[in-house]
């Protein structure tokens, strides 16, 4: 039997597992780091948070993924060259990282990496009969277990469309498996470059769990910061408060087909670009607009499609959200959502013992914990949720 066979059999028959999880999402920040220590599986799962870091990316790196991203058209031989480029890199930035918290990279059992999305094609957004539901994402897991020596679980989203999903959103997997609570409804709000949430009822029944992208998060805030600012971000919402909303911009931004399709729902920054904003700017005639009102009316974009996704979902019913995501630090955006669900309670995920800019990494190594020592949880025979455990797993040698 090849060794690694015989150490995922050990693994997944032990009362814990220690697995970093990965997360490089569609801001390019950086690279986010979780080192848990999970013991059980399913519905037993205790995720203990040891470490946590961003190692931000250089201006080279987020060039060279930039010349690719969310682009219909673009030089095959970079996307190529770019894959197991990505792996490396992450390879090299996790040795460095366990050697400044002073682990040695035999301590890991595995590595879960979500890879960079370079592209995602949901089949009700692509339009075309023939194909189905499509997403990429690139930086290789062969590349990671043969650089750190630790056996990797990558390439998550591919399962989900087998299944019949889209790719995403998959943080209903760890969302329902960390923070169901019986005693409360909850949804688990993340605003990172797309916004998602996962319903979680009181009654803890996977067949009622909801999932759904809702539209932008940051993404479109984040792109006009980084073309007109020369800044990743509006910091603290300091460009936006400045602003007054557009509300002819408002309502061209939100006249889009994507917000009329039934829920759940899948999207990201192939459609919701600075080309989409220019065009609803010019078709909504404003387009010698203040760079401020801009901000402000993209800041109440997001707000405004994120509220009424929940209320579309869950009615008007005073639920506990807590918030994750870059979004959750924008105090606009926060405060524009508190006024428009006034019977919700909003909190950080924080006071849920995960932080929230771990989140999403910690709950890729739950996906991995799952598909080493767990089972397909019985989501029901539901759109966009698939009952199934996901990753493909990278040996070192």
């Amino acid at each position: 039997m090849n060794q690694y066979i015989a150490q995922l059999a050990r693994m997944g028959a032990a009362e814990k597992r220690t697995i970093i999880g990965l997360m490089s999402g569609t801001s390019l920040d950086g690279l986010d780091i979780a080192l848990c220590e999970i013991a059980g599986s399913g519905m037993e799962t205790e995720v203990n948070l040891k470490a946590f870091t961003t190692v931000s990316f250089d201006d080279h790196f987020k060039t060279a993924i930039r010349s690719i991203f969310a682009k219909k058209t673009v030089d095959f031989e970079q996307l190529c060259l770019l894959n197991p480029w990505i792996g490396e890199k992450h390879a090299s930035i996790i040795l460095a990282t366990l050697k400044g918290w002073g682990i040695d990279p035999s301590e890991i059992d595995l590595i879960a990496s979500h890879g960079q999305t370079v592209y995602h094609a949901p089949q009700i957004l692509h339009g075309r009969a023939e194909f189905g539901n499509g997403t990429l994402q690139i930086g290789d897991g062969d590349h990671i277990a043969y650089n750190t020596g630790i056996i990797t679980i990558s390439d998550f989203r591919q399962k989900h469309l087998a299944a019949g999903g889209e790719g995403a959103p998959l943080a209903v997997y760890g969302d329902y498996l960390i923070f169901n609570n019986v005693d409360e409804d909850r949804i688990m709000l993340n605003m990172g470059g797309i916004g998602n949430f996962t319903y979680l009822p009181a009654s803890g029944d996977p067949s009622r769990v909801f999932v759904t992208d809702t539209g932008p998060g940051n993404t479109l805030m984040d792109a006009f910061m980084k073309k007109n600012y020369n800044v990743a971000y509006d910091a603290d919402a300091q460009i936006a408060l400045r602003g007054n909303v557009n509300r002819n911009l408002l309502e061209a931004l939100k006249n889009h087909y994507f917000f009329k399709l039934d829920f759940p729902k899948t999207t990201g920054p192939e459609v919701f670009n600075l080309d989409y904003l220019y065009e609803s700017m010019s078709k909504s005639k404003q387009n010698n607009i203040q760079p401020e009102e801009i901000m402000a009316t993209l800041n109440r974009f997001s707000a405004e499609t994120i509220s009424e996704a929940i209320k579309a979902i869950t009615g008007t019913l005073p639920f506990h959200i807590y918030i994750s995501g870059g979004g959750a630090h924008n105090p606009l955006l926060v405060k524009s959502m508190q006024e428009l669900l006034p019977l919700c309670t909003f909190k950080k995920s924080n006071v849920l013992g995960i932080a929230g800019d771990a989140k999403e990494a910690v709950l890729f190594a739950v996906l991995a914990n799952e598909t080493i020592a767990g089972k397909p949880i019985n989501f029901g025979q539901r759109q966009g949720v698939p009952s199934i455990c996901m990753g493909k797993i990278s040996f070192p040698d």
